[in-house]
């Protein structure tokens, strides 16, 4: 059955955070920087980890503000791809 059936509960909030930290853990992973950058994102990923443990409401916040940080610094189209014209 598809899981809006409602027999599976929804998830807390603690799980939520659970999931988001994996993605963004992942996303770091994944996003082509330099060494340095890297290493400043995997230390306020780890702060963020850390926060989590004892407030999951301030956590998430600094995870929103984290993964916008994340888009912001890697998701920009590149150059070329932008016509001329516009």
């Amino acid at each position: 059955m598809a899981a809006d059936d409602r027999l599976t509960p929804a998830p807390s909030p603690e799980d939520e955070l659970a999931r988001r930290l994996r993605d963004a853990y992942r996303r770091v992973a994944a996003a082509r920087m330099s060494p340095a950058e890297r290493e400043r994102f995997a230390r306020r990923f780890v702060v963020i980890c850390d926060l989590a443990k004892r407030d999951v409401d301030h956590a998430c916040t600094r995870l929103d503000a984290f993964l916008a940080d994340l888009s912001a610094e890697f998701d920009t189209p590149r150059r070329r791809n932008n016509a001329e014209c516009d």
